[in-house]
Parts: C-alpha cells; structure tokens; sequence
C-alpha cells in the first residue's frame, strides 16, 4: 500500500518593535504585546481547533501526522498559552504523531556559523525532551533549507532522516514522492510534494484559481493519481484556520479528506521516521547548493536576495561572534532572538505573488520592509554597544 505522509510546521517568531536611533539606549527590543495578540488569536483560530480536529481523527480513524515546533513558539505558548501545549502533549501521547526537530529559534544559523547551527538543534532537541520526554530522530532546517554538509551535520547528530523540498533543482526527472538517500552519509531524505502541499496551502481559497473550489473528493483523486510510494504533504500549521480562516471550509475540507482516506484504504499514513524506514531509497541525491520551500526560486532569496538584508547578514554575523565570545548568556539569548529568519524575510524587497506573501507575514509587524530594516539595524547598534560596554568591564576586572 502506498504511504501518505502529513507533516505540519508551527511556529511563531518573537518579533521586534518600531525602533528608531532615538530609541538606541533602550534594551526593550521585542514587541511582546503585538506578539500575545497574534498568538491569542492563532491559538483560537488554528492551534486548538486544528489539534482538536486531529485528535479526533486519530482516535476514529487511526491515521499518523508529524509536526516541527519552534523553540520560540514553545516559550510563548509556555508563558500565554500552556493549555495549546497539553493538546500537543495528548497527540504525542498516542503513538499516532512525531515530533522532527530543527533549529531552536527557526534561524538562519547554519549560514552564520556551523557550531551555533549544531548549538541551536541541541537546545531545540533538550527542549522537546524536557516538555514532551521524547528524543528526536528527524530533522528539518528552517524553511526546509537544505544541502550536502546539513545531511552530514544532522546525521553526525544521531538522525536518521530529514526533511527537504522536492524542486527540480535536486530531482531534475526524478518523482518526490519516493525516499532517497543524502550523498555520502545514511540519511533519509523525504522531499515535499510543492504542488500538492501548496494545492491547499497557497491556492485552496483563490477563487481565480482553474482548480476552484477544492473539494476533499477531488484532492483525494489527485492522491490516488499521484504515482510513487509515499506521498509527502507538507506545510504550515497555521494554513488550517489561520491563513485559511475557518470560513472558508478548510476544517471541513480536512475532515472529509480524512474520513477518505480511512475510508477507501488506497493509503497507509506514516509518520516522517516511519516512511523513511518503511520504503526502500531509491536513489542517492547530491544537493551541493542550498535549497528551501521558499518562493518560486526555492532558493535562499527570501532571506539573502537584496541589498537590505545582506547588510543586516552581515551586522548580525559580525555581533553574534562577539555574543558568543563574552559569554554573557542574556546576551547570547537576545542575539539568537535575532538569528530568526522571519526578520529577515520582512525585509524582502520581492514583489507580485512572493512579494504578496513576504507582505503578508510582515505587515502586522512593519509597514513596509525599509521599517523592518531601519529597526533591525538600530536594534543591532545598540546591542553592539552593550556588548562592547561588557567587554570593558570584563578587561577592568580582569586588571
């Protein structure tokens, strides 16, 4: 029987405020109000109603899902809403669901410095033992970047199995919808289904759309067409509810989906660890540049393709080594704040149907992406000068 395979990230960033150089001086970086609101609202919308929808369809029908869940949302679900991690708690509980782990604050590490990368999946992996008591053994990186050396990082690491896109960069002819093999290291590789994942995640509610409405019947149709052995559909948690608001059927679609696949018995669902071990590899793939889920390039551009953001890149490298060095870890913890790749992304001067998105996620937090720069900037400045006032106090001691 063939494999279909569920996998949704959550996540929210800790954003930063509106921070002009006349606010150098003021340690209070982060919007924390704007940050319970959004949260507030998520909560309702997606997480405790999508969770309870999957509960749910665990205990009627049996079926498997996987999540990734950022350090950062972690920490505010801890502090404003402990009642969405008892839900998690539950679906773990039983046996139907995994947890992948991936970056502690869904950062751009890796392109910063390699043992921070490595830090940051430590402190992730610790956290999900400490509230969930479970050990990882699948990975995804942020926004499913991806290459060579990650699999061979991951894979010295203990997984056996990570997450990435299935563009033609890396497949040319090849289907996505098989396991394969990293180069050079026995790590498992699932690639996203982009066209089937973003059939609901991106064009679900596009009443442009040639597809429009999609039905659970017809998706199921296009499943059942679908050629390979496990079928990976992959996207953002906050798609349910969130991004699709409940008004446009979206839990419905879900439901009958669902109730289908129970139903009909054309697919066994797999957690992630679970496909990659249950399918043989058909192939190695050799991934020597980096690639992600993001926009149409699926490349680093969402992050990394303009003026802004690599003058940010490399104000943030520059400090994040001087962080590490003074190992003051308020400090360190602040600067890894920074290292999340949505401040980044905010600053994406992209426009048309990537721009569309960039906007989307950044307008609650800045009106325009020279805002989301000047702020990040100044906020860098004044960490830099606290840094560097921690530095002469410590050569003062030191006397």
């Amino acid at each position: 029987m063939r494999g279909l395979v569920f996998y949704f990230h959550a996540h929210q960033p800790r954003r930063i405020r509106y921070y002009s150089f006349f606010d150098i001086g003021n340690s209070n970086y982060f919007n924390d109000e704007l940050n319970k609101e959004i949260l507030d609202r998520v909560a309702r919308k997606c997480y405790k109603p999508a969770l309870e929808m999957l509960l749910d369809v665990i205990y009627k029908y049996d079926l498997k899902f996987s999540f990734s869940i950022t350090g950062t949302l972690l920490e505010q679900l801890e502090l404003w809403h402990p009642e969405i991690i008892d839900l998690w708690k539950e679906l773990f509980d039983t046996g139907n669901v995994e947890i992948l782990s991936e970056p502690y604050y869904h950062s751009i590490a890796y392109l910063l410095d390699k043992e921070e990368f490595i830090e940051q999946i430590k402190l992730h992996r610790k956290k999900i033992k400490e509230l969930f008591g479970i050990k990882t053994k699948a990975f995804r990186n942020f926004e499913l970047t991806y290459n060579n050396d990650i699999a061979k990082i991951v894979y010295d690491l203990g997984f056996v199995v990570a997450l990435t896109e299935g563009t033609e960069k890396i497949l040319g002819w090849k289907s996505p919808n098989y396991v394969y093999k990293a180069k050079d290291v026995n790590l498992r590789l699932l690639l996203r289904n982009y066209r089937l994942s973003d059939d609901i995640a991106f064009r679900f509610a596009n009443p442009y759309w040639e597809e429009y409405p999609l039905t659970a019947d017809k998706y199921y149709n296009w499943l059942k067409a679908t050629r390979g052995d496990v079928i990976n559909i992959f996207m953002d948690f906050e798609t349910i509810g969130e991004h699709l608001w409940p008004e446009t059927g979206i839990f419905e679609f879900f439901k009958k989906l669902f109730e289908y696949i129970h139903k009909f018995e054309d697919f066994e669902t797999y957690t992630v660890t679970e496909a990659a071990l249950n399918f043989e590899s058909k192939d190695e793939l050799d991934v020597p540049h980096l690639v992600s889920w993001a926009d149409i390039e699926r490349d680093l551009s969402a992050w990394l393709g303009d003026s802004l953001q690599h003058e940010a890149f490399k104000y943030l490298k520059k400090l994040l080594e001087k962080a590490k060095k003074l190992r003051n870890q308020e400090i360190l913890k602040i600067t890894r704040y920074l290292t999340t790749s949505d401040h980044f992304y905010y600053m994406s001067l992209k426009y048309n149907a990537d721009g569309d998105i960039h906007k989307y996620f950044r307008e609650e937090a800045f009106l325009t992406p020279y805002d989301s720069f000047i702020s990040y900037m100044n906020i860098l400045k004044d960490l830099e000068l606290r840094i560097e006032n921690l530095i002469e106090d410590e050569k003062m001691l030191n006397k």
